[in-house]
């Protein structure tokens, strides 16, 4: 049971951090989608600010690479940090998929060692039914609790997986608008 109580410790903190880090407001702040063409140059020409558009936010990353790149790299640029940005999205989202798959499994495996268990101290006691029926109750407790937390855990993954493709959806289209107001203003 330790285990499993461990996963859903640890399934509970990815979830309420990736709840907290993925909202929107967080990944494309409107003063980012309010700046205008000179204030976004103004911001690229200066490396300290640059370097502080890149770390602000997913939608910072992306502008400050299309500042950054010529007009006939843009587009590839634009992708390039997109992917970069989905991973960090994505970040931990691995590690609730793998608790939401093993925690079943420790939970069979807790049953199973308690069968055991079971089975071992039937031999010794002379086969008494009621002792047998009492530890197969308490070696299924762990499945239970594995199954608990499992499914939750796996309907938050599949949610949270769901946000990000909704925020990099979102992302790819304000950065492909900033991307041709960024060539149109270069180009002309």
């Amino acid at each position: 049971m330790l285990p499993i109580l461990s996963c859903s410790v640890v399934a509970a903190a990815i979830c309420v951090e990736r709840y907290w880090s993925l909202r929107e407001e967080l990944v494309m702040p409107p003063e980012l989608l309010a700046l205008t063409i000179p204030q976004l140059q103004q911001v690229l020409e200066d490396s300290a600010s640059r370097e502080q558009l890149l770390l602000h936010s997913p939608l910072g990353a992306v502008l400050a690479v299309l500042g950054e790149s010529d007009v006939d790299e843009m587009e590839s640029a634009r992708e390039a940090a997109l992917t970069t940005v989905g991973h960090e999205l994505e970040t931990y989202l691995t590690a609730l998929g793998i608790i939401a798959l093993i925690t079943p499994l420790l939970g069979i495996l807790g049953t199973v060692v308690g069968m055991i268990d079971v089975f071992t101290s039937l031999v010794s006691a002379s086969g008494e039914t009621a002792a047998l029926a009492g530890g197969i109750s308490t070696a299924l407790i762990t499945t239970a609790a594995g199954l608990s937390i499992a499914i939750p855990t796996l309907v938050a993954h599949r949610l949270l997986l769901r946000k990000v493709d909704t925020l990099l959806l979102i992302l790819d289209e304000a950065s492909q608008r900033w991307r041709v107001r960024l060539s149109a203003e270069r180009r002309g």
